[in-house]
């Protein structure tokens, strides 16, 4: 079998190819796109807590525009190793502890409802485009600073800046003109802000200082653009990946509708997370399941193959919401562990139970749905539904 994470049909249902990748090879080689890839939990676990060795320098996507020692300046401390990492991660992390995170929780429930009030009187409408993807977008804009009016746009140029053509690893002309339109649009609002900053999470960026300096526009717009992909890519299509789960698992449905909307989106965080893949850069000679890998070598490490392991989760081909997901590896691990994951979890827990509240079943029209072709997130850019809605209010 052949994984190629840039072909159309690995994005529609990649877990049988990562099923024989982690029996039959372990350590996978792609020639055609030079990198390898670790699909068992045990290995991916052991990549990503060890970034001396396996290291992040140049980025953690395989698109040639991505990689290299210019990464930085697109992926900003994403693409550092420790320490500079620790730094510039650290002018941000207080904004994202247990406690900041925890006092969000009245504000992320008024954006869903909101994002849900003209939905209310409908029996079909898109849960992806129409509000699974919307609400962790409204979220993060607002912490940066961006005026609501532009909300929507930023989603729109997002998700079309990711977009790639089938078997292409390089951005087509629609990419490149979202990325540049994005580009241009966030490098304005940085300069608005450092003539009149507020209170904001970009403005905490544009006051802080590393060994003395203040940060640059270009690496405050690098930083905007992790911290919005992220919400945008991961947070949202998780949520509509859970719906889409849901669908087809009728008990896991019912059970999260029903008020177990925490279990609903962790279970489908392990078994369908919108985070796919992640690479990086080999910093020394190391020898894996038998294959001694040359300093330089790009790895793919495959965290969605290594929560479907069954050397780590028994029956892990069943979707199942009373299951303990604590080994699933899907924000990371190490120094790189997801900074927003307490966010996203809050977020994804809020989307879910607030629809619970008015939905009581639903219907999914498959032929209208959409995924998203990315080398990096599962999801659906659209997703058509039909709701029943509560006739009385959930217990």
């Amino acid at each position: 079998m052949k994984y190629d994470p840039f072909d159309y049909r690995v994005h529609e249902d990649p877990y049988p190819i990562y099923a024989w990748m982690r029996d039959h090879a372990p350590l996978y080689r792609n020639d055609e796109r030079d990198f390898w890839a670790l699909s068992r939990h045990a290995d991916v676990q052991a990549a990503l807590r060890n970034p001396g060795l396996f290291s992040n320098r140049y980025g953690i996507s395989l698109e040639p525009e991505l990689w290299g020692a210019h990464a930085p300046k697109t992926s900003f401390f994403l693409a550092m190793d420790p320490p500079s990492h620790g730094v510039h991660r650290g002018l941000v992390s207080s904004a994202f502890t247990p406690r900041r995170i925890a006092a969000l929780e009245p504000r992320i429930r008024e954006l869903a409802r909101e994002r849900l009030e003209p939905l209310r009187d409908l029996t079909r409408f898109d849960f992806a485009a129409d509000y699974a993807a919307a609400l962790p977008n409204d979220v993060l804009c607002e912490m940066l600073g961006i005026p609501q009016a532009d909300w929507d746009q930023i989603r729109a140029d997002t998700d079309q800046m990711n977009q790639r053509e089938d078997g292409v690893d390089e951005r087509g002309p629609n990419s490149v003109a979202a990325a540049l339109r994005l580009a241009a649009y966030l490098a304005a609002f940085v300069g608005d802000l450092r003539r009149h900053p507020g209170d904001d999470l970009t403005s905490v960026m544009i006051e802080a200082e590393v060994d003395g300096a203040r940060l640059t526009d270009s690496q405050i717009v690098g930083f905007l653009f992790v911290m919005i992909g992220a919400g945008n890519e991961s947070t949202g299509k998780t949520i509509g990946n859970a719906w889409y789960q849901g669908w087809l698992h009728p008990e896991a449905r019912r059970k999260g509708l029903d008020g177990r909307a925490a279990d609903w989106y962790s279970e489908t965080l392990r078994y369908d997370s919108a985070s796919q893949m992640t690479a990086r850069l080999v910093t020394a000679e190391t020898t894996i399941h038998g294959t001694t890998l040359p300093v330089g070598a790009r790895v793919a490490l495959l965290p969605a193959s290594a929560n479907r392991d069954e050397r780590a989760f028994p029956d892990p081909d069943r979707y199942d919401l009373d299951r303990d997901t604590r080994k699933m590896i899907s924000y990371g691990l190490g120094p790189h562990h997801c900074l927003g994951s307490a966010l996203a979890n809050l977020e994804m827990e809020i989307a879910l139970d607030e629809i619970g509240r008015l939905v009581e079943d639903y219907e999914l029209d498959t032929a209208g749905a959409r995924r998203v072709h990315s080398p990096h997130q599962r999801g659906f850019a659209s997703l058509p539904c039909r709701v029943l809605r509560r006739s009385r209010p959930r217990g």
